[in-house]
C-alpha cells in the first residue's frame, strides 16, 4: 500500500482511531440505552434528544471505521475489543434522567478528547483525510456535549421574558 503515509504512521493512526472508535461506540450504546429507560417529567424531551443523539452516533461509527480500513487496517468489532479500548465506563444500572445527562457529557467530552489527542500525529503524517474526520467528530461532541451540560445548569436572569423594547423585566 501507497498511499504516501508511511506504514508506521497509518499504523498508529489506525490505532488511535480505534480509540475513538471504541470511546464512539461505547457512547452510542450508553445513549441508546438511556433513550429507553429514561423517566421522569423531562421524559419526551430527553427521549427524543437522545434518538437524535445515538442515530447521528451510529452513522459516524461507520465513517470511523472505514477509515481505519481505507489505511489498510482491520477496525475492532468486539465487545471486549471495545472495552479494552474505551475511555467511557458502562454503566450497568439505570441512573435517573439528570444523571444520564452528566454520563453523557462526560462521554461526549471524552470522545472529544480522544479525536483531539489524535491530531499531532495525524498532522505530522499529512493524513488530511482523517484530520477532517476528526474536526466534523469535534464539532459533533463539542456542542451536543455544550447542549447537554446547559440541561443542567440552574436558570439564569436572562430566562426572565424581555419587556417591550428588549429589555429585560424588573
Amino acid at each position: 500500500m501507497d498511499i504516501g503515509i508511511s506504514d508506521k504512521d497509518r499504523a498508529k493512526i489506525a490505532d488511535g482511531l480505534s480509540r475513538l472508535l471504541a470511546d464512539s461506540y461505547t457512547l452510542y450504546l450508553k445513549t441508546h440505552t438511556f433513550h429507553w429507560n429514561v423517566t421522569g417529567p423531562m421524559f419526551n424531551t430527553l427521549h427524543v434528544m437522545f434518538m437524535d443523539q445515538y442515530t447521528e452516533q451510529w452513522t459516524a461509527l461507520d465513517l470511523i471505521a472505514e477509515r481505519i480500513r481505507a489505511l489498510g487496517h482491520f477496525a475492532p468489532g468486539s465487545y471486549a475489543a471495545y472495552s479494552r479500548l474505551s475511555s467511557i465506563p458502562e454503566e450497568t444500572g439505570v441512573p435517573d434522567a439528570m444523571n444520564m445527562v452528566r454520563q453523557l457529557v462526560e462521554a461526549q467530552e471524552a470522545v472529544a478528547r480522544t479525536a483531539r489527542s489524535l491530531y499531532p500525529l495525524v498532522e505530522k503524517a499529512s493524513d488530511e483525510p482523517t484530520a477532517d474526520l476528526l474536526t466534523q467528530r469535534l464539532q459533533v461532541h463539542e456542542k451536543t456535549a455544550w447542549m447537554l451540560r446547559s440541561l443542567l445548569e440552574p436558570p439564569t436572569l436572562s430566562s426572565k421574558p424581555l419587556a417591550k423594547g428588549g429589555r429585560r423585566r424588573k
